[in-house]
């Protein structure tokens, strides 16, 4: 593989992190949509911007997985390598993509939220409940990619839940 590819589907060398490195792999879309907030950036104040720089991030990385998937399971030996990290990376967009501004009303709602969406992500990853772990099996860069796309839905499910139910419930 060349170097630039290596670097994608690794995030950029997060995958030789360890321990865990899914988890490292995981951080890059968190640590972006806390800075976008900081920044006056949010899905409240600036939807386009948020939504469009997260899914910009999942398209980047998703297709860096289908197109470099077998490469890089051949260049490290073992189907979906620990080094790949480019699926962690694409679908922990996903939970922090279309906040509601419930989730946004304070500094602690806020980070809450984006921690729990990290959060709820790795669990769902880690536990790969169906169907997950049976899509896994699918050859290539889509079988690296589609379970951690599952994972992803899941926790953005538990994630609004929060935002619309939770949140709410403890502001009153």
């Amino acid at each position: 593989m060349k170097k630039p590819r290596l670097l994608l589907v690794t995030t950029f060398g997060l995958g030789h992190m360890k321990p865990a490195s899914g988890t490292w792999g995981s951080l890059p879309p968190p640590l972006l949509a806390g800075v976008l907030i900081v920044l006056g950036l949010g899905p409240v104040a600036h939807p386009w911007i948020y939504n469009g720089l997260l899914l910009a991030v999942l398209v980047v990385f998703a297709v860096a997985c289908i197109v470099d998937g077998d490469r890089a399971e051949a260049r490290f030996g073992k189907k979906d390598p620990g080094q790949v990290v480019a699926d962690e990376t694409a679908a922990q967009c996903i939970p922090l993509m279309f906040l509601p501004t419930v989730a946004l009303i304070t500094w602690w709602t806020a980070a809450a939220t984006i921690l729990l969406a990290f959060l709820a992500f790795r669990v769902f990853d880690i536990i790969k409940p169906w169907p997950a772990r049976e899509i896994q099996e699918t050859p290539g860069g889509w079988g690296i990619l589609l379970d951690d796309l599952i994972a992803g839905f899941y926790a953005m499910i538990v994630v609004q839940a929060f935002a619309w139910f939770a949140i709410p419930a403890l502001l009153s």
